[in-house]
Order: structure tokens, then sequence, then C-alpha cells
């Protein structure tokens, strides 16, 4: 089993976060890690976020799963290599 990390960008996420879960939820069972973050405070919240995960599987889903998140509205997502 292939495990790599990916980031992804999520501008406007009120907007795109059902689109969003919806596409990670599909790909749970290759989602090890997540971690959102995004600008949060008494006064600000902030409507862009970040979001890394760790995704693991066969070659080539890592790929699919990112061509389908860059599908996505207001979502940019890379893998990393480290």
């Amino acid at each position: 089993m292939n495990c790599q990390i990916m980031g992804l960008r999520v501008d406007h996420r009120r907007a795109n976060a059902p689109r969003l879960q919806e596409a990670l939820t599909e790909y749970g069972c290759n989602i090890k890690m997540r971690v959102g973050l995004h600008e949060a405070g008494e006064r600000n919240c902030s409507d862009d976020g970040l979001i890394l995960l760790q995704v693991c599987g066969e070659p080539g889903e890592a790929g699919k799963m990112l061509d389908d998140l860059n599908g996505i509205n207001g979502v940019k997502a890379q893998l990393m290599e480290l």
C-alpha cells in the first residue's frame, strides 16, 4: 500500500464544503489522517482554509482522488513529495 500527503487549499469553504465533503467521503477508506486549518477566533472566522490528508491505497488511486478534488470549484489539491 502506497501512502502520500495531499494538501488542499479551499476558498469560500462555506459554499464549497458540501461538495468537498461528499468527495472526501467517497474516498474515506483511502484517508488515514485529516487535519483542517483555518483562521478562527472570537471576531474572525476565515472563509478560506487548508486541509492536509494522508492518503493510502493502490497506485493511481491518489491521482484519481487528486483529479476529482481539483474538479471542485474553489479547491486546489496537490500531492507533496517529502
